[in-house]
């Protein structure tokens, strides 16, 4: 039998690799939201399913749950296709009506009955060990282990089955209309897939983690490569390793341990954008700084190019004119006059610069 850790570990890797692998679509579709309005919007379902069973069921809460959050994102793609409004207001609009719809169902019909929509929305992993998979007198093990496993299967199913037209209608849906794929459908088969396993995670984990499981990881491995298979498998180790680290975190501070792993992401998400190769900010100073040195010496280079059959070249070419000319400060002339120095592009003779046959090429190329 698992350890309560080690319970708590397995649902949170799986939840990763189930939320991520879609969430690398919604990052790629700008579409990131579309999770949290979910999470807001499928408290009509949870009444609905409440009064079909007359009291509180898994499995008919989880469909009521479901059907609202298909409901939402129809009604939010019906919207952004008017033209009227664009994505994130649709979203804006939907969800928080869909969530007050809930909220005076609630009010209106089970004042006095305890529906407990926060043990859906906010979840509580610590305590799945603790919620068993019961079927007649055998105890199948945590419910949370076969729900996310479950999740993972049928999204991993789909997009075996689907990579190639949820790829082709990502980056390129004219093309993927030209061919005979329906843009629309692919997406619809996409939002249908996020909501079950939204709602389904939901059950497992809870809303916070869900929402950051989906988006976190798919934008961190998006700041680190451009390849799209390469980011699906970053998205799911960084969500995974968040989800062990945070676990550690939760631990050594006795802190929530939802709320440890989602502060992870968020530091997985900062380091990714300081120090990314490509485009950490890091990387974009670094860039700007060479990008800099790099046109102060061609700039030298044009100066003394210029001058160089000149009658005034003697001049044109002395230390402190150049410094005065091209309004440098001493200090920064000297850094820019070693530097193309040390790549072979001039000598200094006394107090005059001149150009070796490597600089006059590179400054000739630049003209």
């Amino acid at each position: 039998m698992m350890s309560p850790t080690t319970v708590i570990l397995v649902t949170a890797v799986l939840c990763a690799a189930a939320c991520s692998l879609l969430g690398t679509f919604l990052v790629l579709r700008r579409m990131a939201m579309m999770t949290d309005a979910i999470s807001h919007a499928i408290l009509p379902g949870l009444v609905a399913g409440y009064f079909i069973a007359k009291g509180p069921n898994l499995l008919v809460g989880a469909l009521g749950a479901t059907g609202a959050a298909i409901l939402t994102v129809t009604i939010v793609e019906a919207l952004q296709r008017s033209r009227y409004i664009d994505g994130g207001s649709a979203m804006g609009i939907v969800f928080p009506a869909m969530f007050a719809l809930g909220t005076v169902l609630v009010s209106r019909y089970f004042s006095n009955v305890h529906l407990d929509t926060d043990a859906i929305l906010y979840g509580n992993i610590e305590f799945s060990f603790f919620d068993r998979l019961v079927v007649g007198d055998r105890d199948l093990g945590p419910q949370s282990i076969w729900i996310m496993s479950t999740l993972l299967v049928i999204n991993l199913v789909f997009l075996g089955l689907f990579y190639k037209e949820l790829k082709l209608t990502t980056f390129d849906p004219g093309m993927a209309a030209m061919l005979g794929f329906s843009p629309a459908i692919v997406h619809y088969a996409l939002m249908v897939v996020l909501s079950i396993t939204t709602v389904g995670a939901f059950t497992a984990v809870g809303a916070i983690l869900v929402v950051a499981l989906v988006i976190v990881p798919a934008a961190t491995a998006y700041l680190l490569t451009d390849r799209l298979i390469v980011m699906m498998g970053l998205s799911v180790l960084i969500g995974a390793v968040a989800a062990w680290a945070g676990y550690e975190l939760a631990f050594t501070l006795d802190a929530s341990v939802s709320g440890g792993m989602v502060t992870m992401l968020g530091i997985f998400f900062l380091l990714a954008l300081l120090f990314s190769p490509k485009q950490g900010l890091v990387a974009a100073m670094i860039r700007q700084r060479n990008n800099a040195r790099r046109f102060a010496v061609d700039l030298l280079l044009m100066h003394l190019w210029t001058h160089e059959t000149t009658e005034t070249a003697s001049t044109e070419s002395t230390l402190g004119h150049v410094s005065a000319a091209l309004r440098w400060t001493p200090d920064h002339a000297r850094s820019v006059i070693d530097r193309a120095r040390s790549r072979g592009y001039i000598d200094l003779q006394q107090d005059r610069l001149l150009l070796t046959d490597r600089g006059r090429s590179h400054a000739s190329s630049l003209a």
